[in-house]
């Protein structure tokens, strides 16, 4: 797999809902230590904030391309990134440990990753979002051909 030696020149978008905000507000600080810049979408509080409400919010602005990738984190890691792939243009993909956020970014081209502020630790997370910040889509493979044909099915 190719790393992307430019990853820390983009602006990544990163949002959670209530139960994932610990876990984003350690990884806005950890992230941004190792040379990061985020743009936080929030949480910005414990107090109840609906995933598919800041799911959707982060993927429009993915899709749109202010951004090229996101972090979203609720509890699981699940439900946001369910409502994130309801936006047309995005891949988003929930992992719990840092290979299939590799080869989820290598093989399938997700745009944004969702982890679960209940179900990894903080180290875990952050070894998860470099692994997919820091892994180029494999574009020249038979993969390019697969994710051409995920895109197709927003038309559907």
């Amino acid at each position: 797999m190719t790393e992307n030696k430019n990853a820390k020149s983009a602006v990544i978008a990163i949002g959670s809902d209530h139960a994932g905000f610990s876990l984003k507000q350690s990884l806005l600080e950890d992230l941004r230590a190792d040379g990061y810049e985020l743009h936080d979408f929030g949480a910005y509080s414990l107090d109840p904030v609906d995933y598919p409400d800041v799911g959707r919010e982060v993927a429009e602005a993915v899709a749109s391309g202010r951004f090229e990738k996101a972090i979203l984190i609720c509890g699981t890691g699940i439900g946001i990134t369910i409502a994130a792939n309801k936006v047309k243009g995005i891949r988003a993909g929930a992992c719990s440990e840092p290979y299939s956020a590799k080869m989820a970014r290598a093989d399938n081209n997700i745009n944004i990753i969702g982890i679960g502020g209940r179900v990894v630790g903080v180290g875990l997370a952050f070894e998860i979002a470099k692994a997919f910040l820091e892994t180029d889509f494999e574009a020249a493979t038979r993969h390019k051909r697969r994710v051409n044909k995920i895109n197709a099915l927003d038309g559907c």
